[in-house]
């Protein structure tokens, strides 16, 4: 449990903080305090209930989130090789493009550290929120964020079908996470869920014509091949390797006119210099003719 240990010389305050690993001195004038661990679940660390937070002062706030571990223990996250990543590589690169096109505040990462109020942590492989900076963060502590994940979408390659599939559907929902989905890369298949207003268990999303609508993305899911695609009314996202192709093509065709510019200039100015020479050739012809019309005339 984590405590918060009050100097002697100061007016004391005391609560329960579940921190992480090492502590941190704080003082914000009136109150002196010492975050540090007495040993409750040290490689599962939690943040502090909302109740809690809300008794800290600003300083002892920074102190909770600088503590937290943005280091994911790797019995909670273990490497699942390149399929995994691929997948969440494509579908962070996908939104995170098209929201910062269309001028949308909508927070978009991966694999992020994730705290909510009196819960352990946990690291969901994509995730995303509306309506928030999108500057980089080291983890996601939802007491000071000020709110929590709107979207999750889970990567299933191996390991445990009943975290991704049972666990994590009865979690995220009891959390408030708006939206829950479970990419079932081994199998190609795509499962997601939903939470109503006021509920506390989600409901199943069902597809139309292969695809789950998202309300919280305003966008669409299916399964293409290998990977989730999202789709914008009938256009799907294209993905970064896709825009690199895109790029590469345009400008090997800019490349391309422009040579193709820069041949015809050169013939266009060999076929002007032909015809200079021509021109000079006639002119000198026709002045040797002039010279030798008015030879004769002179005899």
């Amino acid at each position: 449990m984590w405590t918060l240990r009050p100097s002697s010389l100061l007016p004391v305050r005391t609560t329960r903080l579940y921190l992480g690993a090492e502590g941190a001195k704080i003082s914000d004038g009136c109150y002196s305090s010492t975050v540090t661990l007495v040993a409750f679940e040290p490689t599962l660390p939690r943040a502090p209930s909302q109740e809690e937070w809300d008794t800290l002062t600003a300083s002892e706030r920074r102190a909770v989130v600088d503590a937290l571990p943005a280091q994911v223990p790797m019995y909670l996250h273990p490497p699942e090789g390149d399929r995994h990543s691929r997948a969440k590589d494509r579908a962070v690169s996908a939104l995170d493009e098209f929201f910062r096109r269309v001028g949308q505040k909508v927070y978009v990462s991966k694999e992020l550290a994730t705290y909510y109020p009196d819960e352990p942590m946990f690291c969901p492989d994509v995730l995303a929120v509306r309506d928030v900076e999108t500057q980089p963060r080291e983890k996601w502590v939802v007491s000071e964020e000020g709110k929590g994940l709107d979207f999750v979408l889970e990567v299933h390659v191996s390991g445990s079908r009943k975290k991704d599939f049972e666990t994590n559907v009865r979690r995220y929902a009891r959390v408030g996470i708006g939206e829950y989905f479970v990419f079932d890369r081994q199998h190609l298949r795509l499962a997601g869920w939903r939470l109503e207003p006021g509920a506390r268990s989600y409901l199943p999303i069902l597809p139309q014509a292969g695809r789950y609508e998202s309300k919280v993305l305003r966008l669409d899911l299916s399964v293409e091949g290998d990977r989730v695609r999202f789709y914008f009314g009938t256009a799907s996202l294209p993905e970064a390797e896709e825009l690199v192709l895109r790029l590469e093509r345009a400008v090997n065709e800019v490349t391309e006119r422009a040579q193709q510019e820069s041949e015809r200039a050169q013939q266009e100015s060999e076929r002007a210099q032909q015809e200079s020479e021509r021109a000079d050739d006639l002119d000198k012809r026709l002045a040797e003719a002039l010279l030798e019309i008015e030879r004769l005339k002179s005899r």
